[in-house]
């Protein structure tokens, strides 16, 4: 056991220091990955991880995707598209918390969870990301009124459409860890894809009066986006 815990370690902390020589995360953002990573590893196993290190994957190339089109919009991810640890626990926390349950209880729907918070996490991040590219007339998603690119809770077709493919990403990972298989990809998918529009809500009220930020409106995002994850995959599987 000693063993595989010290390969895993040696593991994230290559990764983590992959992530900080290319630009991804500043130090303490790889520190806390590699942490994370850690923990994820340890409680659910290969699975989740993959699927945690898929959606850093494609989230820095997303960040990366036109930034210089983005930045002169004033739409660009702050420190030049460089994330630190209050990003990595924001996306990645929510996650390691319903994976500590899934491990305690050794339920499936706490499989759902986990993945479907993950999912938040990179259907918000390709939505926000490409959204400022390709997304056409955003609006607010709590009134519909025109909004700027990268405004706080602007939404547009585009940015839904890379929200549910973000989402759709991540729950083939969740597929071996379940016999349950139908109920699981469409609970992590779907609970996911409500996630990312529950943060453009969160963003449109909680963050616009400075309730939240950014990272604390990521973690409540990946939370609410697991819990409905949870809850349709109970409605559907019955267990």
């Amino acid at each position: 056991m000693l063993e595989r815990i010290a390969v895993d370690a040696a593991v994230v902390s290559i990764l983590g220091l992959g992530s900080y020589r290319l630009g991804a995360l500043d130090g303490k953002g790889s520190i806390a990955a590699a942490l994370l990573g850690l923990a994820v590893m340890e409680l659910g196993g290969i699975y989740p991880f993959l699927a945690m290190l898929s959606f850093v994957v494609v989230g820095v190339l997303a960040t990366r995707y036109r930034f210089r089109e983005k930045a002169k919009l004033g739409a660009a991810q702050e420190g030049d598209g460089i994330r630190s640890w209050g990003n990595v626990l924001g996306n990645g926390l929510a996650a390691a918390l319903f994976l500590t349950i899934e491990a305690l209880s050794r339920r499936d729907v706490f499989w759902a969870a986990t993945f479907a918070a993950i999912a938040t996490a990179n259907g918000d991040t390709l939505a926000s990301e490409l959204g400022k590219v390709f997304g056409k007339k955003p609006r607010l998603i709590t009134d519909l009124k025109p909004a700027r690119p990268g405004t706080n809770g602007a939404v547009s077709l585009q940015g839904e459409i890379f929200a549910l493919l973000g989402a759709l990403m991540i729950a083939p990972f969740s597929i071996p860890l379940t016999d349950k298989t139908v109920p699981m990809v469409i609970a992590v998918t779907l609970g996911g894809f409500l996630g990312v529009n529950l943060d453009s809500l969160i963003g449109a009220t909680l963050e616009k009066r400075g309730v939240t930020d950014n990272n604390s409106t990521n973690f409540l995002a990946s939370l609410l986006g697991g819990l409905l994850g949870a809850v349709i995959f109970y409605l559907l599987a019955g267990v």
